[in-house]
């Protein structure tokens, strides 16, 4: 048996993290963005939160984002005026949409978020599986 060093483990995490795709996660409540963590966990997935939904499109524009989860019910602004304004914006700018995904109250505001422009996803409370899924769907279309 070879011995592993902690550097190469260290390399091969790296290597993995490179990999994942890169969700930024706007909600104001912890209970949501723990509940987004417990389903989208690593290596697959690199986390970044953020509590000021005011802030969405500097946050898209600082960071490399592969998707987007919005809480629905973000007190500010709401993340259906977040989801349209990111979808305008890109529009604007004739730059590539970052796919989004709404965390909804009630399976009826489906409606408005297909009108709203989001690529996916899922009424609350949410599997892990389904929130995982509406994810990787939102990258990969």
């Amino acid at each position: 048996m070879v011995p592993i060093s902690t550097e190469s483990v260290r390399r091969s995490r790296a290597t993995l993290s490179a990999m994942a795709s890169r969700i930024i996660v706007i909600a104001d409540e912890v209970w949501a963005r723990n509940e987004v963590h417990a389903a989208l966990t690593e290596p697959d997935f690199t986390l970044v939160d953020h509590d000021d939904p005011a802030t969405a499109p500097e946050i898209l524009e600082s960071e490399n984002a592969d998707a987007v989860v919005i809480d629905l019910q973000v007190a500010s602004m709401g993340g259906m005026a977040i989801a349209r304004e990111l979808h305008q914006q890109a529009a604007l700018k004739g730059s590539a949409e970052v796919p989004v995904v709404l965390l909804l109250d009630r399976s009826a505001d489906s409606f408005l978020a297909k009108r709203a422009g989001v690529a996916g996803w899922v009424t609350k409370p949410f599997s892990a599986h389904d929130l995982r899924t509406a994810v990787e769907r939102a990258i990969n279309s």
